[in-house]
């Protein structure tokens, strides 16, 4: 697992918590799984260089998803359109608004829908990324990762 950044500077993210990016936009880096976090993507979807960025990594993933908000920025590159999508209870109908092209439904905690996935808040992105390492690498691997986490996954 790497962490890109648009620039190879610290990021702050939401709550104060500071990330060091391993890589960022400049570098070619090999992305087999391509996750977009969420929280509050407004500027991001306001920059054609982050669009552009996800747009040109997402064809090379062999699966691209997104936690929470992440979808809107999914949504944006056109990843979405056509395909069942999720995301936090309280941006479903934003997200119907702005991306008519997208089927959103609420009350799901995450959506497989093949190369792209998409999950509803924070706890449902987990067990989003549970449920990518069942099908990536193998449900034992899924269940033990859980156990590990001491998190109730079904």
């Amino acid at each position: 697992m790497v962490t890109i950044a648009k620039e190879p500077d610290v990021v702050s993210a939401r709550g104060g918590l500071h990330i060091e990016p391993r890589h960022h936009f400049g570098e070619q880096v090999k992305v087999d799984v391509l996750i977009v976090p969420g929280g509050d993507v407004t500027r991001e979807l306001e920059d054609a260089r982050v669009i552009q960025w996800i747009a040109e990594t997402s064809t090379q993933a062999q699966l691209t998803a997104s936690v929470c908000t992440g979808a809107f920025l999914l949504a944006a590159v056109g990843l979405l359109n056509g395909r069942r999508v999720t995301t936090h209870w309280e941006d479903v109908d934003d997200l119907r608004q702005q991306f008519p092209l997208v089927r959103v439904e609420a009350g799901e905690r995450f959506i497989d829908e093949g190369p792209i996935a998409t999950s509803a808040g924070i706890s449902a992105g987990i067990d989003l990324c549970l449920h990518l390492v069942g099908r990536l690498a193998g449900e034992d691997l899924a269940r033990r990762t859980a156990r590990q986490m001491d998190y109730p996954w079904k």
